[in-house]
């Protein structure tokens, strides 16, 4: 008997018997395959193997699996509750404009806008599902995760002292995503440069200048940043007429030349509102200066600008050709008439005015 619990060693009980049994080969707890294997064989050797060698790497294979899953699973859904928002954020909202192109260009902005947040937080998501997940295999795994993490802790700390520009510059590129500061297509000033956006990531914003320079810019220099896309635009018309001219007439005629072009349907579309005629912006001994202004769609104002200037120019020499001829042009100097100055010929003489009736030639009135 003695030999024979001295060959079960210490801790691992024995029947009364002086034989094996289940539970003092496998444990208190017997394993699907420890079990098994023992029924099989009913060897000590064998069951030992496979409890060491086969059972406990494929509980802890097992155990890796079911964490990845879930992992994974997590990752679906997030991945899909992200979706969702984005593409109901992207169409939820339209643009300020009346017309249907800049309601299409501003559902493409934010489309954009939501795509690249879509991926960010898609990004967040995956690191902190699978960084967790990474953490707890590492335990499963027997490894101690307390120097880990503390190794991992001084190694952020020396990563941020030590690429702290590139970490402003996402924390700018994360911000200016979220906040809607500029997209694709947009013309924006910064500092001294101006152009069009081509390209928004979260470390650089990359713009084409009228040269066709292409700039890229770092998110976290951008200190201040003026978007010339968003929301509507002003058309500023500063018209001189000339010193001697009836200003309140000229005010009605630029405020009908004006509603006459936001009328009509291929401007009423890029003409926000009602044009306002601001009235004189300032004065000089020949000339006064009228403003005019038109709410536009951005980056419209330009061409609403040329052709109201060009409206008014042939606006204002109409009236004064009509004031300058036909049979009423001579009555009474037509009061608050817009007139032409009159242009001095080279060479020509000015006539002498008519003598009076009855008056001698060359006698004093």
């Amino acid at each position: 008997m003695l030999p024979r619990l001295l060959a079960a060693g210490p801790g691992k009980p024995v029947s009364p018997s002086g034989k094996d049994t289940l539970a003092s080969v496998c444990g208190k707890d017997p394993g699907i395959a420890c079990r098994l294997v023992w029924d099989v064989t009913h060897s000590d050797r064998a069951a030992d193997l496979t409890k060491v060698f086969f059972a406990g790497p494929a509980q802890l294979v097992i155990r890796i699996g079911y964490v990845l899953l879930i992992a994974v699973l997590l990752r679906m859904i997030a991945h899909r509750a992200i979706r969702r928002v984005t593409a109901r954020a992207a169409r939820g909202v339209g643009g300020d404009g009346t017309d249907r192109a800049h309601s299409l260009l501003f559902r493409e902005r934010r489309q954009q806008r939501s795509t690249a947040i879509g991926a960010i937080l898609s990004n967040a998501a995956s690191l902190v599902i699978f960084g967790i997940a990474g953490v707890i295999v590492i335990g499963d795994m027997g490894l101690n995760l307390a120097p880990v993490l503390a190794s991992a802790g001084v190694l952020g700390v020396a990563l941020g002292f030590g690429a702290q520009n590139l970490v402003q510059d996402f924390l700018a590129g994360i911000c200016m995503l979220l906040e809607d500061q500029y997209g694709v297509g947009d013309v924006i000033s910064v500092d001294s440069t101006t152009g069009t956006v081509e390209g928004v990531s979260l470390r650089i914003t990359r713009l084409r200048d009228v040269n066709g320079v292409v700039w890229h810019i770092r998110n976290g220099t951008v200190s201040k940043a003026g978007n010339e896309s968003q929301g509507w635009a002003r058309a500023v018309v500063d018209f001189p007429v000339p010193y001697t001219h009836d200003i309140p007439r000229v005010r009605q005629l630029m405020k009908r030349t004006a509603d006459a072009m936001w009328r009509e349907p291929a401007w009423h579309e890029i003409i926000l509102d009602e044009p306002e005629v601001w009235g004189v912006q300032e004065v000089s001994s020949d000339t006064v200066l009228m403003r005019v202004t038109a709410r536009t769609l951005p980056l419209r104002q330009w061409e609403v600008q040329r052709e109201l200037t060009e409206r008014l120019k042939l606006a204002l020499d109409a009236e004064a050709a009509g004031d300058g001829s036909g049979a009423g042009a001579g009555e009474a100097g037509g009061a608050g008439a817009i007139t032409a100055p009159a242009l001095a010929t080279p060479g020509a003489s000015v006539p002498a005015p008519a003598e009076a009736p009855g008056q001698a030639p060359g006698a004093e009135a």
